[in-house]
């Protein structure tokens, strides 16, 4: 359901970048409300928000806390979504290490109870995927697991930085793997001592797992 829900939040997200890129609103101009938008693009209250989110996140849109959502002043010919998809595969890693590694240090700190069984249901999701060999379901579930820890951190800001990203993971990963899942399956114990080091609040062991996963991410 929730992929269905991204997919939606996408498409919509394409439809107001294209109503802005052919004048429907210019520089500085007001979008509608979000039930104004609701209607226009017929889906609901949440997909409107993720389309929306996406764009203040690529630097479209922004928010202005009780006057409304404005269209920014950005070359709309390339947003910062596809100057990424231009970057090759070790500059993205590299930003995703920094981030990452912020992530899992505040995750330690931060994380709840409710976090914590987040995490391991996505791990487990993930152990799952990879004796059944889906594929698809191990890559949801591997960027579900490190979504889940994002949002352990109590960073919002963090959070949705990793989920821009998720877009991009999943295509390395449908190229990576064209077929088995052997990356998934050799990583898998280091995925385990990432848990077990959030949830032991050892910060050290949480920095230095995350980094051997993305050193051995090709």
């Amino acid at each position: 359901m929730n992929d269905i829900k991204e997919r939606l939040g996408d498409k919509v997200s394409r439809q107001i970048r294209h109503d802005i890129t052919s004048g429907r609103w210019k520089q500085n101009d007001k979008i509608p409300s979000e039930g104004e938008l609701m209607e226009m693009y017929s889906v609901g209250r949440s997909t409107i928000r993720e389309a929306v989110r996406s764009l203040v996140e690529i630097g479209i849109l922004t928010v202005q806390q009780g006057s409304g959502t404005f269209v920014n002043e950005v070359n709309l010919s390339e947003t910062i979504d596809q100057r990424l998809r231009r970057a090759d595969f070790d500059e993205l890693n590299a930003v995703r290490k920094l981030l990452e590694l912020e992530i899992v240090n505040l995750a330690v700190i931060n994380r709840s109870t409710e976090n914590l069984e987040l995490i391991s249901e996505q791990l487990k999701a993930r152990k799952d995927a990879i004796f059944e060999e889906n594929r698809q379901d191990c890559i949801n579930a591997d960027i579900a697991f490190h979504a889940a820890i994002a949002d352990a951190s109590a960073n919002k800001v963090l959070a949705d930085l990793y989920r821009s990203f998720t877009t991009l993971i999943r295509d390395f990963f449908l190229k990576r793997e064209k077929q088995g899942l052997s990356h998934f399956a050799m990583s898998h114990h280091l995925h385990e001592q990432l848990y077990l080091a959030i949830q032991q609040g050892d910060a050290a062991k949480a920095r230095q797992i995350t980094n051997e996963i993305l050193e051995n991410n090709y």
